[in-house]
């Protein structure tokens, strides 16, 4: 172990620094915050210049001194900021049950005023607190008396924040032990507290750009939300803007940040200065996009607009590339401070390149990625991909940082929200691992798997190597396992008819509410198709009243915005669903995932709906479609959740991509006609009704040159 640091902001940072290299020298383990946290009451806001959490030395907060006290007045005036600091930090602590002992604060916090040098007059006689050079500080340090464990563990909750993640349902209804509710109920009461790659994210601030990536479920969105919230106390006049691709995110986004932010300042967030607003936005509701269309004076484009003119895949970027092309004919006037961007995977570039213009040197834009969202896609997109090139080909953005200074790009390798076995599961799935056809997809870069959290069991992680992975232990919190059973974290269901499928499902929701002692918004039922979910939820939503259970479709019956109701169950397409998570999770119509036309977005598709679950993952489907994602789930539990496939070759990876690539609008119907017609002539050939000279001679001609020229390896 040794001490962490993390690079809050800093009035000075080489004094900083200097401080931080005296506490290495007599802290072994522990973390030292410099410029966190904000302290403030309803009258004033108390700086702390670097904050100490030390299971060896307890906890100081530290004023460093911009002079010397030359005189018995200026000695007063450091000490009453000591005092004032010392009394505000103990009120705050006061405020957590986890840090009273009775009627009193459990620890004591520990104050001290490092000045550059000793001072020329003597301090007044009997001071509280430490006052003295930078030499004499280490000393006074490393005298200092220790805390427990369960102390420091509650201790940094407090400070970092996050006891507001804590949920507040009290599940008073819970009555017997080992129920789902008795499980969710003892793993939401444990106290939060960020691992130390979350605490880099949420805290570091660079003078620029930063990147924060990992799995889906790692804590970027609290990370972003936490961040947005820090920056807004530590300057109120800054214009922030909070950005997402998911509508339905906004809910969440929403109620961490107003929690978050009162945490620092005794009141909830300025709206005209901290936006949290959709990347696009709406005819309600402004977005990043719509806000820089009115700064340029440019009416915002809307969905069926861009649409029309740019399909449904290419919409926001072709919206987004028509306002660049506006904005690089004018001299652009930025318009933000800080732009935090959530979801960066499921945005364009053009976007990325908006916002680029439109945000104030040093170009403070933090964007969090998620890793293998989207598992066949080539490596994540270079900053110069994002964001563009300078006239010379020069790079906009660099993510390099220097040691002693805040990090522009960070990685977080820990999976919180899903268990190893959901992953796993998923995984297996959307990759194709033991789907019998082979491999659908894979990553560019197979060390990859390593950086999202898994172990190699046998073999090597490299081109054309037979490998087998599993979670690593590290990779997911210990509760896991210890309170949950992987048989029962992970069940398919495949039923014959769509009727009793969905009588399934409206008995086990049943079952959870009473038995298993759930909360109608622990559940979240998942449908694979946006475009079929308005017909296809009644017949659920029928099953689902006749057991007595209230449900709702997200964006029909309730608003885009908000995913879940206290009374009511959810049920989300995809999309609503993305960003969003529940304890309970009913991936229902999973046979979608295995049809052919377009199945790579299909698989990830169902990738996503089961990365939803929290604890619990339902992956349920009818009819005999449903009979290889059946034996790809058995599989992969029968492995204990062990993942082992041939990674493929350059060459293999860019036939995968090129057989199983996305086909436009409209296409599948031709694809159906064309393989109907060719059966039948296939059919016809075999029994000697029909021979290749009956085809027309230019159909003929085509057909054979066709299959001259492809290679046959195409087919394979």
């Amino acid at each position: 172990m040794s001490l962490e640091v993390v690079y809050g902001e800093s009035r000075n940072r080489m004094i900083a620094q200097e401080l931080v290299e005296q506490l290495q020298q007599v802290v072994d383990e522990g973390t030292v915050y410099l410029g966190y946290p904000v302290l403030a009451t309803a009258d004033e806001r108390v700086e702390v210049d670097a904050l100490l959490v030390s299971r060896a030395h307890g906890m100081v907060a530290f004023l460093l001194a911009d002079s010397l006290p030359t005189c018995d007045e200026e000695w007063t005036d450091f000490i009453v900021e000591q005092d004032r600091l010392f009394a505000i930090l103990e009120s705050h602590l006061s405020r957590h049950e986890g840090l009273r002992k009775g009627r009193r604060v459990a620890i004591h916090p520990e104050t001290a005023t490092v000045f550059a040098s000793t001072p020329p007059t003597e301090a007044p006689s009997e001071l509280e607190g430490f006052y003295g050079s930078m030499e004499t500080v280490r000393d006074w340090v490393g005298l200092l008396s220790p805390m427990s464990e369960e102390l420091e563990r509650n201790l940094q909750a407090a400070l970092q924040r996050v006891t507001t993640i804590k949920p507040a349902k009290k599940r008073s209804l819970v009555t017997r032990d080992g129920s789902r509710g008795a499980i969710l109920k003892e793993i939401e009461s444990g106290i939060a507290n960020l691992d130390r790659w979350q605490k880099a994210a949420a805290i570091e601030s660079p003078e620029g750009p930063q990147r924060i990536r990992g799995l889906a479920g790692s804590g970027k969105t609290v990370v972003l939300a936490l961040k947005a919230a820090y920056w807004h106390s530590q300057h109120p006049d800054w214009h922030i803007a909070l950005t997402f691709h998911s509508r339905a995110l906004y809910q969440q986004i929403n109620d961490l940040v107003t929690r978050f932010t009162f945490e620092h300042t005794n009141d909830t967030p300025d709206e005209s200065r901290l936006r949290i607003v959709h990347s696009w936005g709406s005819n309600a509701r402004a977005g990043v996009y719509s806000l820089i269309a009115s700064a340029l004076g440019e009416p915002a484009r809307n969905w069926s607009y861009a649409r029309g003119k740019y399909g449904m895949d290419g919409a926001f970027a072709g919206a987004c590339r028509e306002l660049l092309e506006v904005a690089r004919s004018h001299d652009v006037r930025p318009i933000f401070d800080a732009v935090l961007i959530d979801e960066a995977q499921d945005l364009p570039a053009e976007f990325f390149q908006l916002v680029y213009l439109f945000a104030k040197d040093p170009k403070r834009i933090v964007w969090g990625y998620d890793e293998l969202q989207k598992l066949s896609e080539a490596a994540m997109p270079t900053t110069d991909e994002l964001f563009g090139t300078g006239p010379k080909g020069e790079n906009l953005i660099s993510l390099a940082s220097a040691d002693g200074e805040p990090k522009r790009d960070i990685i977080l390798p820990v999976c919180y929200r899903n268990t190893p076995w959901a992953l796993a599961t998923a995984h297996a799935l959307g990759v194709g691992v033991y789907r019998e056809e082979g491999l659908l997809q894979h990553p560019d870069e197979p060390a990859l798997w390593r950086d999202v959290g898994y172990n190699v069991v046998h073999g090597h992680l490299s081109w054309g190597s037979p490998v087998t992975l599993e979670r690593s232990n590290t990779s997911y919190p210990s509760y896991f396992p210890r309170l949950l059973v992987a048989q029962d974290s992970v069940v398919v269901r495949s039923f014959s008819t769509r009727d009793e499928h969905d009588a399934w499902i409206a008995s086990e929701i049943g079952r959870n509410l009473t038995d298993d002692e759930l909360e109608p918004d622990d559940i979240l039922i998942v449908l694979p198709d946006s475009y079929t979910a308005k017909s296809r939820a009644p017949h659920l939503m029928r099953h689902l009243s006749r057991r007595g259970v209230q449900s709702h479709l997200v964006g029909v019956n309730t608003s885009a915005d908000v995913v879940f109701q206290p009374d009511s169950v959810a049920i989300a397409h995809i999309y609503r669903a993305k960003g969003n998570e529940a304890p309970m999770v009913y991936a229902v119509d999973s046979q979608h995932a295995a049809e052919q036309f377009n199945v790579v977005t299909r698989r990830n598709s169902l990738f996503t709906a089961i990365t939803r679950s929290r604890a619990w993952i339902r992956i349920t489907g009818w009819g005999s479609q449903m009979d290889p994602i059946v034996r790809e789930v058995e599989t992969v539990c029968s492995k204990g959740f062990k993942l082992g496939f041939t990674i493929p070759t350059s060459s293999e990876l860019a036939k995968l991509r090129h057989l199983h690539r996305d086909r436009p609008e409209g296409v599948e119907e031709s694809l159906r006609k064309a393989t109907e017609g060719l059966s039948v002539f296939l059919e016809a050939y075999e029994r000697g009704e029909l021979d290749l000279l009956d085809l027309p001679p230019a159909l003929r001609t085509k057909l054979i040159h066709s299959l001259r020229t492809d290679s046959p390896d195409d087919y394979r």
